[in-house]
């Protein structure tokens, strides 16, 4: 197992050195987390459990034979949620987080509940969002425009190529790069969106300070400061085996699509791929040699309808609208990842008309553009479905 550059102690051992600031946690917010951390209890078993018994407190207090009578809690499961409060300090863990300047993310209780409103709305959306996330680095609005990379812990040169050209290239159109931190095309590609400039996310299989792959240390450094390395582990746990798929539903969760650059016909790229699917996000493959084993799972993603993608561009005609409006940096408000390809007049044309619908008109007047310009804007806005005319002289943003 990999050691840790930093020297804390791990989540079974107990030792009282808590930070009393810790307490701006509610005791709701403390139980959530500590059952999110129980060993064994995966995101659709704590999604059982909470829908049994309502609050994560309610479950930490319910007895062995409560516990039981929840699908897949059996008598090993259920003498871990009890023990939970001994097993684990959570004081301990929360103390690092105070001191380390880490974030804590919970899920929103419901639609109305604003005090989670950091927490990524794209995991919001899908079957078993992580119960909580520990974050170094900042999220911003903006991520929710984001396209995942994933591939091969050994790319050939190709691979890292194309993975580190595609991310770049994303970056630069302001999209958010995400992927795992693994030796490979993961690394490949948050380099290549860093050099850019772009913002990159790194989900970790391990606690965001016990960096994996150990020599990745720096490069977790500069993702921290130009984006985000977050983990649903606690911040000092060690990758273990179970982790790996269980990030990757995370990686195509915070994603409008997932690349995969190169992979074989059983690797975690391509449950990352199928976590897409069943997420309903897209899935995209670069393709390779046919003679190369890591072309295989590419190859199979394109066999069985996955986008074929040589370069953003293909990325972005498959995408489409965002759950919700996303601010970007200069203000203005994206509600599709086509916008990224428009040129300063068409973006002008269409910061003016509203969603309710808008008169030609209008538009002409507040942009000040003559009429015959602000309809060929239109036309190119319409072929790249991003309006919509409702009648008359009307348009209206979709």
């Amino acid at each position: 197992m990999p050691r840790s550059t930093r020297q804390y102690p791990t989540i079974n051992i107990m030792v009282r050195t808590a930070d009393p600031t810790t307490m701006k946690f509610t005791d709701s917010d403390r139980a959530q987390i500590l059952l999110a951390l129980t060993r064994d209890v995966g995101p659709l078993l704590r999604a059982r459990l909470l829908e049994a018994f309502a609050t994560p407190e309610r479950v930490l207090t319910a007895s062995e034979h409560e516990l039981q009578q929840v699908s897949g809690v059996g008598p090993k499961i259920s003498k871990r949620i009890i023990n939970a409060r001994r097993d684990i300090d959570l004081d301990v863990q929360l103390g690092i987080v105070e001191r380390e300047g880490l974030g804590v993310l919970l899920p929103p209780r419901n639609e109305s509940d604003t005090e989670q409103a950091d927490y990524p709305r794209m995991l919001r959306e899908i079957p078993d969002p992580p119960g909580v996330l520990f974050t170094r680095g900042e999220l911003l609005p903006g991520d929710a425009v984001a396209i995942g990379i994933v591939g091969t812990r050994r790319a050939t040169h190709y691979g890292k190529q194309q993975a580190e050209r595609l991310a770049g290239a994303l970056a630069r159109a302001g999209i958010t790069v995400v992927s795992g931190l693994a030796r490979g095309i993961d690394t490949a590609a948050h380099r290549g969106a860093l050099a850019a400039g772009g913002r990159t996310i790194a989900v970790l299989a391990s606690g965001v300070l016990n960096i994996y792959p150990p020599e990745n240390e720096g490069l977790a450094e500069e993702i921290a400061a130009n984006g985000c390395v977050l983990s649903e582990a606690a911040p000092t746990m060690p990758p273990m085996s179970g982790m790996f798929p269980q990030r990757n539903r995370i990686i195509s969760g915070m994603s409008l699509g997932v690349i995969v650059v190169e992979a074989a016909e059983r690797s975690g790229a391509l449950i990352t791929a199928r976590h897409a699917y069943e997420q309903n996000r897209e899935v995209f493959a670069v393709p390779g040699q046919v003679t190369s084993r890591v072309s295989a799972g590419p190859h199979k993603l394109l066999r069985d309808g996955a986008k074929l993608v040589t370069c953003i561009d293909d990325v972005l005609e498959e995408l489409g609208p965002l759950v919700e409006p996303t601010q970007r940096a200069d203000g203005t408000t994206m509600r599709s990842p086509a916008e990224i390809k428009l040129n300063e007049m068409e973006q002008r044309v269409l910061e003016k008309i509203e969603p309710g619908g808008t008169y030609i008109e209008n538009v002409a007047i507040h942009c000040e553009l003559p009429i015959h310009r602000v309809l060929a804007t239109i036309s190119v806005l319409e072929t790249r479905h991003l309006v919509r005319k409702i009648g008359g002289n009307q348009i209206a943003r979709i």
